[in-house]
C-alpha cells in the first residue's frame, strides 16, 4: 500500500513523492528521529479516539447490577450487554484488513467514530434494554475498527527507530482506559443514572470526531481489493462462535451448558474453513484475513505471547474484582480506586518502557515482563480474607509493570518485520486473537473459580484460578526468551515524513 502524508487539506488523496533517503554512517542507515508535525496530529488523534472507544469497553461492567434493577431484566439477559459488544468486536476485527486497505484514512476514521458515537448516543436516549444492547453493539463496530487503525496508521507513519517509543503512547490507551472505565463508571453511578455513563462519554468521542475531521489527513492510497462474501460469512460462526462459546463456560459450576458446546463446535469447525478459504485465496486473490504474516518468526511469537499475557490479564481482570467484592465486601466504587494505581502505571510506564525498547531490543524486557507476572499471579493464589488491601494493590502494580514490559516489546517486535501490505493484516490478526485469548482466559479461570467454589468456598476458588493463570504464565517466560530484535525495512512514508 503507497501511502504518504502532505499538508494537503484534510479529505485530499495524497500524492506520494519519492522517499528521503536515510543517510548512511559506517554502512548503516541512519533513519531520521523526529516525524513531521501532520504525523504527530495524525497519530494523536487517533490515540485520543482509541482511548474513548476503550474506556467505553469497560465502563459498563460495574454498571450491569443497577441496570437489572431499572431495566427489570435477569442476570443472563443484563450479561449480554457486555457479551454482545465482545462478539461484535470478535466478528468486526477480522475484517479491517480489507477495510483498512479499500478505503482511505479520513474514511475509516468517520467510519469507526461515527458508528461509535452514534451508537453512545442512542444508548444514552435509549428507552429500553432492547435498544441499549442494539446501541452497544453499534458502538462495538465503531471500537473494533479503531485499534487496528492505529496500528497501521503507525506503522506506516513512524520510523522503525521511533517505533517503540510511539507504541509506549499507545499503552497509555490500551492500559489507562480500561483500568479507569470502572472507576469513572463506579463515580458516576453514584450520584447520577446509568444513562450519564453514555452521556460523559459522548461528548469526548465527538470532540474526536470534530478534530479527526478537522485535521486528519489521508496516508494512504484506496486498493481496488475484492471482498470475499464467502469468508464474511464464515467469521461469524468461526469468531463468534468461539467467543461466545468461551465466555459462556465459565456460566457456573455446574459445567458448560449444551449452548456453549454447540457454540464452540461450530466454531472450531468454521474457523478451520475460514483458515483454509484464506489460505486458498492468497495463491489466486486478496484474503479477508491474510495469513501469511505467521511466516515472520518473530509474528507468530510475538502474537503467542500476546495470546498468554491477554489470557492472565482477562482472567485477573474478572477474578481481582470478585474477590474484592465477594470476599472483602468492598463496594464498586472502591474496587475500582484499589485497581487504578495499576492500571495508570501501566499506562503512564508505556513511554519510558518505548524508549527502552528502542535501546536495549525487546529480550530484557520481556523477560523481566513474564518473570513479574508469574510472581504476582503466584502471589495472588495466596490471598486471603484478611490480605491486606495495601498489599494486593502493590501486587495488582507489579501485575501491570510486568504486562507494560510485555505488550509494547510485542506490538513492535511482531509488527516491525511485516511488509506494508501485511500492515492492516498483522494489526487485525492481533487483536482478533487478544479478543478470542481475553473470553478464553476469562472462561477457563472463571469456569475454575466456580466449579472449585461450589465445593470449598470462595477463597479456595480464588487460590485455583490464580494458581492456573501463574502456570499458563510460565509460557510467557518460554516465549519471551524467544524474542529477538527484528531487522525492519523503514515504509517509505515513514521516511518522507520524518524528513519533513
Amino acid at each position: 500500500m503507497s501511502t504518504d502524508v502532505s499538508s494537503k487539506t484534510p479529505g485530499d488523496p495524497v500524492e506520494t513523492t519519492p522517499a528521503a533517503q536515510p543517510r548512511v554512517a559506517g554502512g548503516a542507515a541512519e533513519l531520521p528521529a523526529k516525524m513531521s508535525r501532520e504525523s504527530v496530529t495524525v497519530i494523536a488523534t487517533l490515540l485520543v479516539a482509541t482511548f474513548v472507544v476503550i474506556l467505553n469497553e469497560t465502563i459498563m461492567n460495574v454498571a450491569l447490577q443497577r441496570l437489572m434493577v431499572d431495566l427489570g431484566v435477569t442476570a443472563p439477559t443484563v450479561q449480554w450487554l457486555s457479551t454482545g459488544f465482545m462478539l461484535t468486536m470478535a466478528v468486526v476485527i477480522p475484517t479491517t484488513g480489507f477495510i483498512l486497505q479499500r478505503l482511505t484514512t479520513r474514511a475509516v476514521f468517520m467510519l469507526a467514530m461515527g458508528l461509535f458515537s452514534g451508537g453512545t448516543l442512542l444508548a444514552a436516549l435509549a428507552p429500553g434494554f432492547e435498544i441499549l444492547l442494539l446501541a452497544r453493539i453499534i458502538q462495538a463496530g465503531g471500537t473494533a475498527i479503531m485499534l487496528p487503525l492505529l496500528m497501521t496508521t503507525i506503522l506506516t507513519l513512524v520510523p522503525v527507530t521511533r517505533r517503540g517509543f510511539v507504541m509506549g503512547n499507545v499503552s497509555i490507551a490500551i492500559s489507562v482506559a480500561p483500568a479507569m472505565g470502572p472507576t469513572a463508571s463506579g463515580l458516576i453511578l453514584e450520584h447520577f443514572s446509568w444513562r450519564f455513563m453514555f452521556v460523559f462519554v459522548l461528548p469526548i468521542a465527538l470532540a474526536a470526531f470534530a478534530i479527526g475531521a478537522r485535521f486528519l489527513t489521508n496516508i494512504g492510497e484506496k486498493e481496488k481489493t475484492r471482498l470475499d462474501v464467502l469468508s464474511v460469512l464464515l467469521t461469524v460462526p468461526a469468531f463468534g462462535g468461539l467467543v461466545y462459546g468461551l465466555s459462556q463456560i465459565g456460566g457456573g459450576a455446574g459445567g458448560p451448558g449444551s449452548p456453549a458446546i454447540i457454540a464452540l463446535a461450530v466454531g472450531v469447525i468454521a474457523m478451520v474453513a475460514f483458515v483454509f478459504r484464506q489460505l486458498r485465496l492468497q495463491k489466486s486473490a486478496a484474503p479477508l484475513l491474510d495469513l501469511r504474516a505467521f511466516t515472520f518468526r518473530m509474528f507468530t511469537v510475538s502474537v503467542l505471547l500476546l495470546v498468554v499475557a491477554m489470557i492472565a490479564l482477562f482472567g485477573a481482570v474478572i477474578l481481582l474484582p470478585l474477590y474484592l467484592q465477594e470476599v472483602r465486601g468492598l463496594t464498586s466504587l472502591e474496587t475500582g480506586l484499589t485497581l487504578l494505581p495499576g492500571g495508570l502505571a501501566m499506562g503512564l510506564l508505556g513511554p519510558f518502557i518505548g524508549r527502552l525498547f528502542d535501546k536495549v531490543g525487546p529480550l530484557p524486557l520481556t523477560v523481566t515482563g513474564s518473570s513479574l507476572l508469574v510472581l504476582a499471579l503466584f502471589q495472588f493464589s495466596l490471598l486471603d480474607a484478611g490480605t491486606p488491601v495495601g498489599w494486593i494493590i502493590a501486587l495488582h502494580v507489579g501485575l501491570s509493570l510486568g504486562l507494560a514490559l510485555i505488550f509494547t516489546p510485542a506490538f513492535t517486535t511482531g509488527l516491525n518485520p511485516l511488509p506494508p501490505h501485511l500492515y492492516s493484516h498483522g494489526s487485525a490478526i492481533m487483536s482478533t486473537l487478544q479478543q478470542v485469548a481475553g473470553a478464553a482466559g476469562t472462561a477457563l479461570l472463571v469456569s475454575i473459580y466456580a466449579v472449585v467454589s461450589a465445593g470449598s468456598g470462595m477463597v479456595a476458588g480464588m487460590h485455583a484460578a490464580f494458581l492456573t493463570a501463574s502456570v499458563i504464565a510460565v509460557a510467557a517466560v518460554v516465549l519471551a526468551a524467544m524474542m529477538r530484535k527484528t531487522a525492519a525495512v523503514d515504509h517509505p512514508a515513514a521516511e518522507h515524513a520524518a524528513a519533513h
